[in-house]
């Protein structure tokens, strides 16, 4: 299997044990780690050892180490103000475990996306999200907000390997606000846009 660093979101075929898990049982996953996201990120050595099991879920899959540092490395900056925030407000062990939390929730779902086709995926919402019907939600429009999503993560952490060289180029700053701010402008003005194409579409609003 030919392997490239890829962003979240972009599916790599393969034969896998992971790649033949069905896109249910990832996502039921994942949704199982958030929920205990909330227990672990108080404990900072079982958060430790969650992030290793997601790197031998990546070795598993046959993917290097290095993908799944690569699709977090976007958000290094982000971690590390949490890192310290947490360190100063509370102790050294949430200043671990937050951002650790974080890293490894965000690393999981990279590796759903890379072992589960985004069609699978999406279906799997949708038809999740099919007896809601009766309350007026659209399972169609769930499940392109949920690819939208997906899809906007790479041109995101473009945006803010854009925003951080152009602030070391210009100023040569670590201030968070600096790199915060005209990231978040153009954040929202890349939804502004691509709202207005879906209008144009004739995807309402």
């Amino acid at each position: 299997m030919a392997i490239g660093i890829n962003t979240l979101g972009l599916y790599q075929q393969g034969s896998s044990v992971l790649h033949r898990v069905s896109a249910w049982a990832k996502l039921i996953g994942l949704v199982v780690l958030g929920a205990a996201s909330i227990w672990l990120q108080s404990r900072w050595w079982l958060v430790l050892a969650v992030l290793g099991l997601v790197v031998v879920g990546y070795l598993v899959a046959g993917f290097p180490v290095g993908l799944m540092f690569k699709q977090l490395r976007p958000m290094i900056w982000l971690l590390v103000f949490i890192a310290v925030m947490n360190w100063w407000s509370f102790d050294w062990q949430r200043g671990i475990a937050v951002p650790g939390m974080i890293a490894t929730l965000v690393a999981a779902a990279g590796l759903v996306t890379l072992t589960t086709p985004m069609s699978a995926l999406i279906d799997v919402v949708v038809r999740a999200v099919g007896p809601l019907r009766r309350f007026g939600v659209d399972p169609e429009r769930v499940g392109l907000t949920l690819m939208l999503g997906i899809r906007c993560v790479p041109v995101v952490a473009g945006l803010a390997s854009e925003v951080r060289e152009a602030q070391i180029a210009r100023t040569a700053t670590h201030s968070f606000r600096a790199f915060a701010v005209p990231l978040l402008v153009r954040a929202l003005r890349d939804a502004d846009a691509i709202g207005d194409a879906l209008v144009a579409r004739g995807f309402d609003d």
